[in-house]
């Protein structure tokens, strides 16, 4: 009598070996940032291809998310090749709001953010990240980021507060 799937433990081996395939996956990724001017996923994919790597779009989307790549307008960057110290979240978000914040409006209790297409994504995961006490949440679409806070009080301080860092550069 055989056990069936839900049984069996899950392999350590093939855990392991998941791992080092998205490690070198990872590695490769690094390589093509630092050496070339990647523009998009689709054209990252086909020189993770060249090297002989296939994965899809969302598995590259994982990727850069959790590696911390950023899209400027010259393509994939590292963060601390953006000018952004990889643990220092307030700098990662000064970082994002010059790059990528193009307004802020409160709406009630949500300030939403315009970005050039591409960039909602990096900019809510530096939001994220820096965990600023008005921030809730944010939801990302291409080019718009939603974050809620507590009330209109928190959304107007947030977005002032967004607004001026992004002046500093103007100054």
């Amino acid at each position: 009598m055989s056990q069936s799937p839900l049984e069996n433990p899950v392999s350590h081996s093939s855990e392991r070996a998941r791992d080092a395939v998205r490690d070198e996956r990872r590695a490769r990724i690094l390589e093509l940032v630092r050496e070339r001017r990647i523009k998009s996923q689709s054209e990252l994919a086909a020189h993770l291809g060249e090297l002989g790597i296939q994965c899809n779009h969302a598995t590259l989307s994982r990727d850069l998310r959790d590696m911390g790549l950023l899209k400027g307008p010259d393509g994939y960057q590292l963060p601390r090749e953006a000018g952004l110290a990889a643990d220092d979240s307030r700098m990662a978000l000064y970082g994002a709001v010059q790059n990528y914040l193009e307004s802020a409006v409160v709406a009630g209790n949500l300030v939403v953010l315009k970005t050039p297409v591409g960039a909602a994504t990096p900019f809510a995961v530096a939001l994220d990240r820096v965990g600023l006490a008005e921030v809730l949440g944010t939801i990302a679409g291409d080019d718009t980021v939603f974050i809620a806070t507590a009330g209109a009080t928190e959304a107007k301080a947030l977005a002032k507060r967004l607004q001026d860092l992004k002046e500093k550069q103007r100054r």
